[in-house]
């Protein structure tokens, strides 16, 4: 096997691995204080629908491989490799930094980055368009939990807030299968050379997404649901119903969006029902000033790794 493909696929691996730690905890967070569902029962329905959910649907893990980039020709896998090290790096700093902040945002910088310092076909067009509807997602989030949030007040019980939560938590891990999960997925496509979905890959990246999330659920879970409100039940279950729904809109069309924004924009929006008070506007706008560095910093960073590692070859 060509040392370009063993690199790619070992990195892919630990790509995996980060994003059960960075976006598992985050995807269980808002169902913490509502105990119908335990973190690991959390944990492995996630890994269950992202073993499952690419059979039917990889669109999104395509767009990343194929519409923004053409990793198919000499040093593609190279400029892979730079790109994801170059989007982990990038997150690894923000986060200690007290910053948390998107590995999709950050794959889709790296990935564009890379691409235009290897000399690789770059559509810039396609990178707006995802990058419109990466900041759509928190902001439609927001306005559906608004309304979700009402609705919940207003009709549902105790009872019926427990039963919603686990329509909402299914909502969410579908979602994020059809979505934000398939960014692993799409990284060892661009290693192996397949553009479908193999139940033996699918299967890896849920195993290697499930040890991570059991190792990160703690710190990411504490940043989102208790960083961003004064956080209760409500307000988790009308975040999963939300970002769920405005995920699977945009896997609709193949864009990828980030799961973990789109939560974040959610809680704001449950958060505001009875006034703004209850959000904690700092923590949300140091999350907000992250995420607008990410993407334009992993873009520079691989960037200028990627035409520097062309030189070198």
């Amino acid at each position: 096997m060509p040392v370009d493909v063993v690199v790619l696929v070992a990195v892919a691996g630990l790509f995996a691995l980060v994003s059960g730690m960075n976006d598992g905890g985050a995807l269980l967070a808002t169902g913490l204080k509502l105990p119908s569902i335990r973190p690991m029962t959390g944990i492995l329905a996630l890994v269950v629908m992202l073993a499952l959910v690419p059979l039917a649907t990889h669109q999104v893990a395509l767009t990343l491989v194929e519409r923004l980039a053409t990793f198919e020709g000499p040093g593609g896998r190279t400029a892979t490799a730079i790109a994801v090290l170059s989007a982990l790096a990038v997150v690894a700093f923000l986060t200690a930094k007290g910053r948390p902040t998107s590995l999709t945002l950050a794959l889709v910088g790296g990935l564009t980055g890379a691409g235009l310092g290897w000399g690789l076909p770059v559509s810039l067009p396609y990178v707006a368009l995802v990058l419109g509807f990466g900041l759509a997602a928190p902001i439609v989030g927001g306005l559906v939990a608004w309304a979700v949030t009402t609705l919940l007040v207003r009709f549902s019980s105790t009872g019926g807030l427990r039963r919603w939560h686990r329509v909402g938590f299914l909502l969410q891990t579908v979602a994020y299968a059809a979505n934000d999960g398939q960014k692993m997925l799409a990284i060892f496509m661009i290693a192996l050379g397949f553009s479908d979905a193999p139940p033996r890959y699918t299967i890896l990246v849920a195993v290697l997404f499930g040890l991570g999330a059991m190792y990160g659920l703690p710190k990411a879970g504490r940043t989102l649901s208790r960083e961003i409100i004064a956080f209760r039940p409500l307000h988790g279950v009308a975040a999963e119903l939300s970002a769920g729904s405005a995920v699977l809109g945009c896997s609709a069309v193949g864009m990828p969006v980030s799961m973990t924004q789109a939560i974040a924009g959610a809680l704001v929006g449950a958060g505001v029902v009875r006034g703004g008070g209850r959000v904690r506007w700092y923590a949300a706008v140091k999350i907000v000033l992250a995420w607008l560095l990410t993407l334009p910093a992993s873009g520079v960073l691989s960037a200028v790794a990627a035409f520097i590692g062309r030189g070198m070859v």
